[in-house]
């Protein structure tokens, strides 16, 4: 879990709160901290505070999902008017509590965000179909649905689970293959998915790597 709040009282009180529940928590006290965080690891939930200093924390939900960063968003905040609900549930965020809060139904919200991200990190979109992760079969509109190998999945899910992100080879090799291996086998792995899915399911980036290919 990424957990983003400023009042250092608070940040530290659902820091040991969550941790006793079982998350690994990352902090951030600040906007930027927070983005960088959030653009650069994976979570399986963000708790987000919305009067955050350098960043607003509406303002880092909007940056996170256009950048592609799906993880689910419980905003905690002492706005709580209607009107400032819609505006965290419109910036991208799947829930919304308002301070002061009862921690029992904190727990219980970010329990059911988490249980439906999860199911449905099982199966990711990509260009034209979607990649069925516990099977390793990617379903294609109007085609048959295509096996990858264990290989081809993994590199084919990382791209997918953050599409709007460029992956390094070196990212790449560190994430799905064996950091001890050449750069040269991401490649190699690219050329096997565009000759099962075709060439528009992974972009090729110039200098910099590869990202999902992006709907044509």
């Amino acid at each position: 879990m990424l957990l983003v709040e400023d009042d250092p009282q608070l940040l530290t009180m659902l820091e040991v709160l969550l941790t006793e529940e079982g998350y690994q928590v990352d902090t951030a006290a600040d906007g930027q901290r927070g983005l960088h965080l959030g653009l650069t690891r994976d979570y399986d939930v963000v708790l987000l505070d919305r009067g955050l200093p350098a960043i607003d924390g509406l303002d880092l939900l909007t940056r996170l999902r256009v950048r592609g960063i799906v993880t689910p968003v419980l905003v905690l905040s002492a706005l709580g008017n209607p009107a400032d609900r819609v505006a965290g549930l419109d910036a991208g965020a799947e829930d919304y509590l308002s301070k002061p809060f009862d921690v029992d139904e904190l727990l219980a919200r970010l329990r059911a965000l988490r249980r439906r991200h999860l199911d449905a990190a099982r199966s990711l979109p990509v260009p034209g179909g979607r990649l069925e992760l516990d099977t390793r079969y990617v379903s294609r509109d109007g085609a048959e649905a295509v096996r990858l190998s264990e290989r081809e999945c993994d590199l084919l899910g990382t791209l997918a689970a953050r599409p709007g992100q460029v992956f390094t080879r070196t990212q790449l090799l560190g994430l799905v293959f064996d950091a001890a291996e050449s750069e040269v086998v991401v490649d190699t792995y690219v050329h096997y998915l565009r000759r099962k899915l075709g060439r528009k399911i992974v972009d090729t980036v110039r200098g910099r790597g590869y990202q999902l290919g992006r709907a044509r």
